[in-house]
């Protein structure tokens, strides 16, 4: 019952929350890709081309969240 204590968010709300996340991952991706920010894991140079991909999928999955929201 004490543990049990839930915050409630329906359906819309969660899309709502959703896109908006993955609208500022995109925007993260858009923002390294104009301003060629490098990016370094370990001793690996990431290419900018896995920015590309990500900006088409997470800016798809936005989209997605907020049609779904908007029914």
């Amino acid at each position: 019952m004490g543990i049990e204590r839930s915050i409630k968010m329906n359906d819309k709300t969660y899309l709502i929350v959703s896109g908006v996340l993955f609208g500022f991952i995109t925007i993260g991706q858009l923002i390294r890709l104009i301003f060629q920010v490098p990016v370094q894991v370990g001793s690996l140079n990431l290419p900018m081309w896995p920015s590309v991909l990500a900006i088409i999928f997470t800016l798809s999955l936005c989209i997605w969240a907020f049609r779904l929201a908007s029914k």
